[in-house]
């Protein structure tokens, strides 16, 4: 199958740049040095593959092109887009096989008698990364999605709403060719001026989030690198509330968009207990305490260090950072819902929550991220539906798996005894509704009775009692300006 790719010409006599040899990319060479600077279209046919380099030995890999490159359109003087059959399967870092079940191959529903090129995963690692599901490659009737001008535009214009409530992050990961994660972290951090104020390195901090976003695995249904890019929307979305916009510093907020980015980093698409009862090394690692969260943030601090984007910053500033990151990343741990919410509660009530205090920030931050990571019930309808039916095909899949090895089915897993509606209706009522009564009480604003509003309609919707609701949310709850788009409520909640 045909894939785009974007990358930059270098004639074969042009010596290769050690800066591009330090690091993870690919280039694409011509047999004319002419086409170097200013190529010329008419020339572009004589191009004849490209080279991949890997920093950990810097030993260069030739790629043939397997068919003629067709030139889509020239976006740059030293970039661009060329279509091929290019494959490559590196190797994976982060997954790792137990006992009996190999991670690596943990989602693969393909034929093994089939021959190992139908379903290889096909990669190539340059500084502009693809990202393309395996299953969508299998498939050959599926089109390759080939970015131009007018995608270009139109996610930029939808970055211009990052800010909405009812952003739609699947629409958005369409345009950006499921680049949403790195796309909308990179924006976001240009928004907040992190880059100056931090000084940090623009080829690294784009190395740093290429890397978070390949180390997701795309073969999970839901914990993967479109569920980071929701959840690091909606800690934006929290980010603007006045209670914390005007009291986080800028520390607090590049703490918040890391731990959103990176929170499920390398997620296996199987929980906590299952790895307990394999026996898997993390949860000897880790001591069976929150052994998925601890991964992820160990994860999260080898990509910072691998990319070294903190490499600049003295030694103990970035140590602290690091420090922070992962006790932000651990508070997501669902088994520890009910300490935090009682902490949150009580401090509540004693109304003693100082934002001057910047342990009590941290805390807050926590909270925002635990709510973030939650937050699909309280999205529009035709979003948040979207996300329980993938949470529960990535359950009813560990549930085969368990039941393939002779396991004990998870809670939740059989697909013989739970639908997603009874999923998620118990989800949002002992988990989700306390959750957000307890920060609505925190940030009493517009969206937090949105959010509120579209949890109470979606729990209607899969209880199928919207008809006692009695009608959709109140006029005046849309986070943003506009008013909530009619077309985001679950059938039958619009008013007449």
């Amino acid at each position: 199958m045909e894939v785009c790719y974007q990358l930059p010409v270098l004639p074969l006599d042009r010596p290769v740049p050690k800066h591009v040899l330090s690091r993870r990319g690919a280039i694409s060479f011509s047999s004319s040095s002419a086409l170097f600077g200013a190529p010329d279209p008419r020339q572009l046919s004589q191009r004849r593959g490209a080279i991949s380099y890997d920093s950990s030995d810097q030993t260069a890999l030739y790629i043939r092109m397997l068919g003629a490159c067709v030139i889509f359109r020239q976006l740059f003087t030293r970039d661009v887009r060329v279509r091929s059959c290019i494959s490559l399967e590196p190797e994976r870092r982060g997954s790792h096989p137990y006992l009996c079940v190999d991670f690596r191959i943990l989602h693969s529903r393909h034929d093994p008698a089939a021959p190992a090129s139908a379903y290889s995963v096909r990669r190539l690692l340059s500084f502009q990364r693809y990202l393309h599901s395996s299953r969508r490659l299998r498939c050959g009737s599926a089109p390759p999605h080939i970015l131009d001008d007018d995608y270009v535009g139109q996610a930029k214009c939808m970055l211009q709403r990052t800010g909405s409530w009812n952003f739609d992050i699947f629409l958005f990961d369409r345009l950006t060719n499921g680049n949403s994660l790195v796309t909308l972290t990179f924006h976001l951090f240009h928004h907040y001026g992190l880059i100056e104020l931090f000084q940090l390195d623009m080829v690294k901090l784009r190395r740093f989030l290429v890397m978070v976003q390949e180390d997701y695995h795309s073969q999970n249904p839901y914990h993967n690198a479109l569920h980071a890019a929701d959840v690091t929307q909606a800690m934006y979305c929290y980010l603007q509330e006045p209670k914390l916009s005007t009291s986080l510093s800028a520390c607090d907020i590049l703490l918040g968009l890391l731990a959103a980015a990176t929170h499920d980093l390398d997620h296996p698409g199987v929980n906590q207990p299952f790895l307990i009862k394999t026996n898997h090394h993390l949860a000897a690692l880790y001591k069976n305490t929150s052994v998925l969260e601890n991964h992820h943030w160990r994860s999260a601090v080898g990509l910072l260090r691998e990319s070294g984007l903190f490499s600049h910053l003295p030694a103990e500033d970035g140590l602290n950072m690091e420090k922070q990151l992962g006790s932000l990343i651990l508070a997501t741990d669902i088994s520890r819902q009910n300490e935090y919410l009682t902490k949150f509660r009580e401090h509540l009530e004693k109304d003693d929550l100082c934002m001057a205090n910047s342990s009590h920030r941290h805390f807050v931050l926590q909270m925002a991220l635990k709510c973030a990571d939650i937050c699909n019930p309280c999205r529009p309808w035709e979003l948040s539906k979207q996300w329980s039916e993938k949470v529960t095909e990535e359950f009813f899949h560990q549930g085969e798996i368990e039941k393939r090895h002779s396991l004990e089915v998870s809670p939740l897993c059989d697909s013989q005894t739970n639908t997603v509606g009874s999923i998620q209706t118990g989800f949002m009522t002992y988990v989700v509704e306390p959750l957000f009564a307890e920060w609505a009480r925190f940030s009493d604003t517009r969206l937090s009775r949105t959010m509120l509003g579209y949890l109470a309609l979606n729990k209607a919707g899969w209880s199928g009692a919207l008809q006692e609701l009695g009608g959709g949310l109140d006029e005046g709850t849309e986070a943003s300006a506009e008013e909530p788009d009619s077309t985001a409520l679950p059938q039958g909640s619009q008013r007449s």
